[in-house]
């Protein structure tokens, strides 16, 4: 009798289980390239002189790429099927990252960056309509809160890569590794099949305009500005969260060390892939929208407490917990976004309403920053609550239904 943690695997079929790996590795490579960038950023700046603000630019230009590869790519997944536009972001962001360790000035890099967010954009929607299609409802969940979890996975890998390749082939080469995911975009071609309701639905030839009409509208709003508050809060609070731990007691900080800080971020990151993780099985059990609120109002409530106490040991027990709250509704988002839209323009929609959010979360790392110089770093952090607190509040406006009478509904409207 296969058990409640493990059964769900076990009796999926391989086509599922192929879905879930290709999904959960595309996810986890776009994390690795962000923490790869993050990392190099140091000795990107002084080879190619960029300033600070140069340096900022690219990741706002990547966001806004990101944001309209999210359109793009949902709107040719709902065209031309899930794997297909799956294949071509991973094997676009993958090319993308490659092109950027050839890069000698900011021009360059800003536009291979670009191309980059367009095929990072393109990846989520793709992936998790693929797995939200192919597996049943019992376990939809699960499943996709597995493939959420992988984004923990992939920024830890990035670390490591980095600390691997970058002291002894320096920055271009970590880079360079970007080309893997081409490999997993070929594999992704060749193993994959499309979901059987993709299949029987995508013949209805429905504009990308109706999202933006009526009950499909509203549901965009409510989806598109509830993510846009969340990944605010999300950037504002992590961006920061390890210069918080590392800047000495008299600037405001808590004055760890390089090897407590890197302890304290392994051991948030562990908090933050079982939030992920939970989060399916909780939500599978009880409320989706429920179970979504109390992660956003949990993460709220921790927030402060965690910019404030000063206690080292203390700051292990609650970073764990902050990563666990303020980053596993995550999977809530994906689950939730999946089952509002009809199969017909699940893609568009979910690229749409996630990638909108990056426009946001641009923001948040910078004002943060600013509000730090005159309400000192904790007070800062702490405004991180608020935005948690704001997308708790929309969250409530989410209904709940199932999905074959959300498709005949949908279905008969249009």
């Amino acid at each position: 009798m296969p058990n409640a943690i493990t059964g769900w695997l076990i009796e999926s079929s391989p086509e599922q289980r192929r879905t879930l790996v290709a999904a959960s590795l595309g996810w986890l490579l776009d994390s690795m390239d962000v923490m790869m960038y993050a990392l190099v950023l140091g000795q990107v700046q002084h080879e190619l002189s960029l300033t600070t603000s140069q340096s900022g630019a690219m990741m706002s230009a990547t966001l806004l790429a990101a944001a309209a590869g999210g359109l793009a790519f949902g709107w040719y997944a709902d065209r031309f099927g899930r794997v297909r536009a799956l294949s071509l972001s991973v094997l676009g962001y993958s090319v993308a990252t490659a092109l950027c360790g050839f890069t000698h000035t900011a021009i360059e890099l800003m536009v291979c960056r670009i191309f980059l967010g367009l095929g990072m954009g393109g990846e989520w929607a793709s992936g998790a309509a693929l797995v939200a299609e192919t597996w049943p409802a019992r376990h939809r969940g699960k499943a996709l809160a597995w493939v959420q979890s992988s984004w923990a996975i992939g920024y830890a890998l990035g670390a490591a890569l980095v600390a691997v390749v970058m002291p002894h082939f320096g920055w271009r080469a970590v880079f360079f590794a970007g080309i893997i995911p081409a490999m997993v975009a070929l594999w992704i071609q060749r193993r994959l099949h499309e979901s059987t309701e993709w299949r029987a639905m995508h013949v209805a030839k429905v504009p990308i305009a109706h999202l933006f009409r009526g009950a499909l509208g509203r549901s965009t709003l409510v989806c598109a500005t509830m993510n846009a508050a969340t990944l605010f809060a999300w950037w504002g609070l992590f961006t920061w969260a390890p210069r918080f731990l590392s800047m000495p007691i008299t600037q405001g900080g808590r004055g760890l060390n390089i090897v407590a800080t890197s302890g304290w971020t392994i051991v948030m990151q562990i908090g933050t892939f079982l939030g992920y993780v939970s989060f399916g099985f909780i939500a599978d059990r009880f409320s989706h929208k429920r179970t979504y609120i109390a992660y956003l109002l949990s993460a709220a409530l921790l927030v402060p407490l965690f910019a404030f106490v000063s206690n080292p040991y203390a700051l292990l027990v609650i970073g764990p917990l902050v990563g666990f709250f303020g980053t596993g509704y995550f999977s809530g988002f994906s689950i939730i976004s999946s089952e509002l839209f009809p199969t017909h323009l699940r893609a568009s929609a979910m690229g749409f309403v996630y990638n909108i959010g990056r426009i946001a979360s641009a923001a948040g790392p910078y004002l943060i920053a600013r509000f730090s110089v005159s309400m000192g770093i904790s007070a800062a952090l702490s405004m991180t609550s608020g935005a948690f607190l704001v997308a708790a509040l929309i969250a409530t406006a989410l209904r709940e239904s199932s999905t074959t009478t959300r498709e005949s509904n949908v279905t008969t409207t249009l």
